[in-house]
């Protein structure tokens, strides 16, 4: 399996409406189920890379819905993670995975340093690259970064029985008026730090570009049978616009 040239034919990350002039800086690690020809489809079946392990769907749609709407600056990668997961430390036993959920990954099996560096090098220094880029040309002020994610509904047989959750660490400045904005809906069932949480290791973009500045930062999670479609895609980025232009709007003394 070579690994030259790696990304011969895309760019491993794309920015929409670079200058963009919303506080927000929005961004999508797992926007695309890609994985360059030469790795052979990490030797899955084509069917395989449509599903959840290799991306998260319908997140991108809202993402790019979600940057037009708030004039936000929007970060997302071109290569699926199942090559490389961007929202890792390079060394997390994640960012590289040989199993996914209960399928194994043939193409990861037996990698080399040299192969790891690689992929390293070409997909994930370029993408935190990036949002390091338009976070220093927010022009002083003090950015929101916020990721959208998507999540099974089912995982490992477990029904999950949140429509959306958002993920914090200890700094709750942005996920604790999201919260509270969500769970306005009576309709909603809503996570807090649920699927997920930073101690499953999820949370690394977000720590990365906000902790060491102090930079407020939060996860979105859209259960992805929700954003099947462009109207379910539309309706959650119309959602998550109403809320963050509320939240944005300086509050009357």
């Amino acid at each position: 399996m070579g690994v030259e040239p790696f990304l011969a034919d895309r760019t491993p990350v794309s920015v929409r409406n670079e200058d963009g002039n919303s506080q927000i800086v929005l961004i999508c690690e797992h926007a695309s189920n890609y994985v360059p020809p030469h790795l052979d489809g990490l030797g899955l079946p084509p069917e395989k890379l449509t599903e959840h392990i290799a991306w998260d769907p319908g997140a991108l749609g809202v993402a790019e819905k979600l940057s037009d709407l708030l004039d936000a600056p929007l970060v997302y990668a071109n290569v699926s993670r199942l090559v490389l997961d961007i929202n890792r430390e390079p060394d997390h036993p994640g960012s590289i995975i040989k199993l996914s959920e209960t399928t194994e990954i043939p193409g990861n099996a037996a990698l080399s340093d040299v192969e790891r560096s690689t992929r390293c090098a070409e997909v994930y220094e370029p993408f935190h690259a990036a949002v390091d880029r338009i976070i220093d040309g927010r022009n002083q002020r003090s950015p929101w970064l916020i990721s959208i994610h998507s999540y099974t509904p089912v995982y490992k047989g477990a029904k999950r029985p949140w429509h959306v959750g958002i993920l914090h660490n200890d700094d709750t400045r942005l996920s604790q008026q999201l919260l509270s904005a969500l769970r306005q809906d009576p309709d909603l069932v809503v996570g807090d730090n649920e699927p997920y949480a930073p101690t499953d290791g999820v949370y690394h973009t977000i720590e990365r570009h906000t902790a060491p500045f102090g930079f407020a930062g939060a996860m979105i999670e859209i259960r992805n049978d929700l954003i099947s479609d462009k109207e379910g895609e539309t309706g959650w980025a119309d959602r998550f616009h109403r809320i963050l232009k509320g939240m944005l709007t300086p509050k009357k003394q």
